[in-house]
């Protein structure tokens, strides 16, 4: 899938997300939608853009939530 259009879908999931008002719920929250909506690929694939690439394009909702998808753990949060 194109990377551009991940990075699409999952600033548009933090948008909804980022109307929380805790912080930490809405990271979650972004987290398990990514867990339970998304492909193993299409996870694998924003995982990958941001540690190789820093995911600059991403909402910093979306890079602290890959941070604790399990397997993102570690993933640069720039």
């Amino acid at each position: 899938m194109d990377i551009h259009h991940l990075v699409k879908m999952a600033n548009e999931i933090a948008t909804y997300y980022e109307q929380y008002p805790d912080h930490g719920e809405a990271v979650s929250a972004i987290a398990v939608h990514m867990k339970n909506y998304w492909e193993p690929r299409m996870r694998r694939q924003i995982i990958s853009y941001v540690v190789e690439e820093g995911g600059k394009d991403l909402k910093d909702l979306v890079r602290e939530a890959i941070q604790t998808l399990p397997d993102g753990a570690g993933a640069p949060a720039r």
